[in-house]
């Protein structure tokens, strides 16, 4: 039970680090190409923590390489269309249409691991989807290019969740979270390399920016969800983990991007309750009632 509230305020604690990243974010491709944004922040994070757990890259095999690649892959594709898509949408948007994960992850887990989501996991996705959508959207309801890559982006990290659990479990987190980090960077090269301009440097002023996406935004966050998502379920993992777009937007007000509004309070405390439903399963209602079963039954014995 320690070890699974550990993993809770771990999985939280990247959520924090995430939310503070939707203003960087959009604040770094002003004068960054978004693919070459994220081939820095990988590979900076690869060598960044390569250098803090040089020892423990000793135990590195090739099994441990080709989870990390898959791994990698699908936390390439997820960042692409993120931060391709902020550059047509607004923060807000873009951290609500992101957080469509947390629907997508109980299925993902029923076909890959064939463990069906309960009930509260069910009632609690889309209680949290709705708080999301409370907290995060405006008044424009359309859909443009960023928001469909965004839509893309939430499943393209229900599959990184869900390879995270199929392929993590067994491998020492922080050494996986290198490895995938070394093949999203080479992944993003790539991209960058066919769709960018590479060679182009980056302006003095957004280096602060990138600094802060790769330190907090990239290796501590993904190596905390790592760590934490070796003790907790896929589903319950990423409940807590849709709180990024909560934070997100709280960034957004601290920084001026948002207008506090009565609904985005409703949605805080509608993310809460389905928060409680996951993580306890309503048990203090079924023990109260059971309590009130068994009462009942001793007021007819006598």
């Amino acid at each position: 039970m320690k070890k699974r509230n550990l993993a809770r305020l771990a999985i939280l604690s990247a959520t924090v680090l995430w939310g503070s990243g939707f203003v960087a974010v959009k604040a770094s491709v002003a004068s960054v190409p978004p693919v070459t944004l994220i081939a820095l922040r990988f590979a900076f994070a690869a060598l960044l923590l390569s250098l803090l757990f040089i020892k423990r890259l000793a135990t590195v095999d090739k099994g441990c390489i080709w989870r990390g690649a898959v791994i990698g892959f699908f936390l390439f594709a997820a960042y692409v269309a993120q931060t391709v898509g902020i550059t047509d949408t607004t923060p807000g948007k873009n951290a609500f249409l992101t957080a469509v994960y947390v629907v997508i992850v109980p299925f993902m887990c029923w076909i890959t691991e064939k463990r069906r989501p309960d009930r509260y996991n069910m009632i609690a996705a889309f209680m949290c989807l709705a708080g999301i959508g409370l907290v995060s959207l405006r008044g424009d309801f359309s859909v443009g290019k960023g928001d469909l890559l965004t839509i893309a982006c939430g499943f393209l990290f229900a599959c990184h969740i869900a390879a995270v659990a199929r392929l993590a479990k067994r491998q020492d987190p922080v050494v996986i979270t290198i490895i995938q980090f070394f093949f999203a960077a080479l992944f993003s090269f790539a991209a960058a390399a066919l769709t960018e301009d590479i060679a182009a440097p980056v302006p003095a002023g957004a280096w602060p920016g990138v600094i802060y996406l790769t330190v907090f935004c990239t290796a501590a966050a993904l190596l905390l969800q790592n760590v934490g998502q070796k003790y907790l379920e896929p589903s319950s993992a990423s409940v807590i983990m849709s709180l990024e777009a909560v934070f997100g937007v709280a960034f957004s007000l601290l920084f001026g991007y948002e207008t506090p509004e009565a609904r985005i309070y409703i949605g805080f405390a509608v993310i809460f309750a389905a928060l409680m439903i996951s993580e306890t399963k309503l048990a203090f209602l079924r023990r109260k009632q059971g309590q009130a079963c068994r009462g009942k039954g001793a007021d007819r014995d006598k």
